[in-house]
């Protein structure tokens, strides 16, 4: 008996729009839009418009109010600006995973607050290793500590359904307490000249959010408004202007009162994720990720600072964050996540080594800002390192997850 022909169905045609949509429903979308970014800053960077990109970023745009002027260049109006609406997200996602997310459970935070610890700790040490002799270059020595979780993410997203629940939880937790380990350091190490009385605008601002907080207001207008002003305060204090954001976004109630189903906190984080993830951190790349390849040889990439943060990002993640999680395993002070093994943990600490966005961001504050003529381009470390942790990620992970159970057909 011979089976029935087959019919072939014919799939509709997705028009550009749906297809869109699809990309920017997925999960790795922020990090390939990122990596796009990326590349083609580097690509103009490196062609005839290179000139225009560098009239550009250095663009005078100016706000005045009577005597109150602030007059920067575009590339220090995306830092300085458009980076304090990403660590607003940063502060109201803290705030979030504190109150009832995975930061709420102590047997959650010790595995990923200590693996956090080694991989601020011993990429600081690589890139010290290097550069101690160097006062100058010794300021970079943070740049190789922090994680980009967009990128991160997004190439753990290659792997599909492979991939843990406990392993994207692991490897979240573990750069949000990266991401409060660079507040820190940028707040008490990448400060200016201090402005008392700009200062003490930006601590009453902080006292107006949490009275406001206290009292139960739950409009995002006055917070926003209370929080422009605080930043401004602070770009005029010395203190890095961005740290506004995280202040912002902590002083944000979680709940209302009158409607426990309201959070104010989830409803201002669900309408700035799309606005950083697709505007604010790829404008960041462009403007920051020029990096001139024209010019540059392995005298270049051997240069102490582009080595130490090659080397911080490449060994030093990968030691100290699988080294400090052993020890906090071995001791007994916490055990591995279900569906972690110690070569998965390996895996998301070599994946951590992705420091883009932070260590470009960290990189300007520490040199760029300074006003010192250096020979070197940190770019070329962080770039480098970077590559070399996904690429290092990705063949680990591919190999010690589990394969894809098949259906059978």
């Amino acid at each position: 008996m011979t089976a029935p022909p087959l019919r072939h169905e014919s799939r509709p045609r997705s028009s550009p729009a749906g297809f869109l949509r699809q990309f920017f429903a997925q999960e790795s979308a922020a990090g390939v839009l990122l990596m796009v970014a990326a590349v083609l800053a580097v690509m103009v960077a490196n062609s005839p418009l290179s000139r225009f990109y560098d009239l550009l970023l250095s663009t005078p745009v100016s706000l005045s109010v009577g005597d109150f002027a602030i007059d920067k260049p575009l590339l220090l109006w995306v830092n300085d600006g458009l980076m304090a609406i990403f660590f607003l997200l940063v502060g109201l996602e803290l705030k979030r995973e504190c109150v009832e997310g995975e930061l709420s459970q102590r047997s959650n935070v010790i595995l990923p607050g200590v693996g956090a610890i080694g991989g601020m700790l011993f990429p600081a040490g690589f890139y010290l290793a290097f550069n101690h002799g160097d006062p100058v270059a010794a300021q970079g020595w943070a740049i190789p500590a922090a994680t980009d979780i967009a990128f991160a993410l997004g190439v753990l997203s290659l792997l599909g359904s492979r991939v843990p629940t406990s392993l994207k939880v692991f490897v979240t937790t573990l750069a949000i307490f990266d991401d409060v380990g660079a507040i820190l350091i940028i707040a008490f190490f990448y400060t200016a000249n201090i402005s008392l009385t700009a200062l003490l605008t930006a601590a009453g601002c902080i006292v107006l959010l949490v009275a406001m907080n206290a009292r139960g207001v739950v409009r995002q207008s006055p917070y926003l408004l209370v929080g422009l002003v605080m930043w401004t305060a602070l770009l005029k204090s010395g203190v890095h202007a961005t740290l506004a954001g995280v202040m912002l976004g902590l002083t944000v109630p979680m709940r209302c009162r009158r409607d426990p189903t309201n959070s104010p906190v989830k409803t201002l984080e669900h309408d700035l994720h799309s606005i950083v993830a697709y505007f604010v951190l790829p404008v960041f790349a462009f403007c920051n990720a020029g990096l001139r390849l024209t010019d540059t040889g392995l005298d270049d990439l051997l240069h102490p600072v582009p080595l130490g943060i090659a080397m911080g990002l490449f060994f030093g993640k990968q030691i100290g964050v699988f080294l400090c999680c052993w020890i906090a395993v071995a001791a007994g002070w916490t055990r591995l996540p279900r569906g972690m093994s110690y070569p998965v943990l390996y895996g998301a600490a070599a994946l951590t080594g992705i420091g883009f966005t932070m260590s470009l961001f960290i990189g300007s504050l520490a040199f760029e800002e300074t006003g010192v003529d250096l020979l070197f381009d940190e770019r070329l470390g962080i770039i480098v390192g970077s590559l070399a942790s996904a690429t290092v990620a990705v063949a680990v992970l591919s190999r010690v997850l589990p394969r894809e159970n098949s259906a059978p057909s």
